[in-house]
């Protein structure tokens, strides 16, 4: 089974979105809300994402994936395991939101390794904040970060936030496959 878009759309559309008033992790306040934890938590939704993930990245596989916990936690491990299905070698790792007071005390958990290239993987963005701090984790765990790629892109300034820290975004949905217009920048 490949990656469909359209089934995508369907499956964020029954489990994850929903309409009301409410308050983002960065603070705005929105009409809707998308938890892509519903998506990446059920088993077509996770494999959906995962092989539209695989299929973005292509042939040439950074060492890794992975992001900030919790959100992107089940991402990378339908990312690396649906990779695995397929024949191709790919690690994941987990950024912790707070430090560790214990053990090692890192910030990235996972088998990678200083100078290994990644992708951040994040389930909505809004404005980047959750994954710019992924970012700085990663990078001073000495990982490489080629890019960003979402679930869902809110379009509420992310996209531009990444590309003033030197990324890129990528996203296998927009607000926009929704019929949702992204707010006026500005």
């Amino acid at each position: 089974m490949a990656y469909d878009k359209a089934r995508l759309i369907e499956i964020v559309r029954e489990k994850g979105l929903q309409f009301g008033d409410f308050t983002l992790a960065s603070g705005k306040k929105a009409s809707y809300y998308l938890d892509c934890r519903k998506v990446s938590l059920d088993s077509e939704g996770a494999y959906q994402v995962a092989q539209g993930i695989l299929e973005m990245l292509g042939d040439d596989l950074p060492d890794a994936v992975g992001g900030m916990a919790i959100g992107a936690d089940p991402i990378t491990a339908s990312v690396i395991t649906v990779a695995a299905v397929q024949g191709k070698s790919l690690l994941g790792f987990i950024v912790r939101k707070e430090s560790k007071t214990h053990g090692t005390g890192r910030d990235v958990e996972g088998p990678v390794s200083e100078g290994h290239k990644c992708v951040i993987v994040e389930d909505v963005v809004t404005t980047g904040g959750s994954s710019l701090q992924a970012i700085e984790k990663v990078n001073a765990a000495g990982l490489e970060v080629l890019e960003v790629i979402a679930i869902v892109d809110r379009m509420e300034g992310g996209t531009e936030a990444f590309a003033a820290a030197g990324y890129r975004l990528r996203s296998l949905l927009t607000i926009e496959d929704f019929g949702i217009a992204p707010p006026v920048q500005g």
